[in-house]
Order: C-alpha cells, then structure tokens, then sequence
C-alpha cells in the first residue's frame, strides 16, 4: 500500500537504492501501457509485457540457432526464445520492447517462445542545433 504522505515518501525514496527506484519508474511504465507485470505471470498464460533486453545471446540447440533475450520490466525477468534465429534486427541489448505470447515454465524459470514482438519508439529529446 503506497503512502499518500509527501513527507513519509520523500524519505523512503531517500533511502531507496538506485536499483529500486529505477524498478519502480520500470513498473509505472509497465502499468501505463497496459502491460502484464513479469511477477504475475502464470504457466500458459497469454500476456503482453513492456520492458527492455537486458541480455542478448545466441545458443546454439541440437544444431539450431536460437537467440536468446533476458527480459526485464522492474518486477522480474522472463527469457524470451526466437528458434532458427542468429538475429533479430532491432533486437538488441538495452532495447525498450512491447512483447507478447505464452508463458511457459521450464525447470521453475518463465520463458516466452517466439513471442510477437515490437519495439518501442526512442524518446525524441532535443532537436539537433540546426544553423
């Protein structure tokens, strides 16, 4: 239950680690997007998640590539699979992603096989001095 006290918050955001404030600017994105946070999931459930790609790699299995991303949206991790593939243009690490598809749990971790995916827009900032 989040406090309404200006004074009490200010305070816990003051002895807050870097790591958990940015967790929960991570989840009030999640929830602004309408997404299902990573700790909900359940097995065989179908969920869209917004987060970014922390890990990128690629593991080769029984002879097939199958590239593999640690996914994170500031409440848990999920691995996301793409089999038969080496890459993915777009998909790269620190990449901001809307994803969706069905969970699976394998040996107790949450995982997405070739989920849809699509990247989120870059933030524009300042235009470029122009002369």
């Amino acid at each position: 239950m989040a406090t309404t006290n200006p004074i009490l918050r200010a305070l816990r955001r003051l002895g807050a680690s870097n790591a958990e404030l940015e967790s929960e600017e991570r989840q009030k994105i999640v929830a602004s997007a309408g997404a299902t946070r990573i700790s909900e999931l359940n097995d065989r459930q179908w969920a869209s998640l917004r987060g970014s790609i922390v890990v990128l790699t690629m593991k080769p299995r029984s002879g097939t590539p199958w590239l593999e991303a640690e996914f994170d949206d500031g409440s848990g991790t999920v691995t996301l699979i793409w089999m038969g593939r080496r890459s993915i243009p777009g998909i790269a690490a620190g990449r901001e992603l809307m994803v969706s598809g069905r969970v699976s749990y394998v040996d107790g971790q949450r995982r997405l096989y070739n989920p849809y995916y699509e990247p989120e827009r870059r933030r524009s900032g300042a235009r470029a001095a122009t002369r």
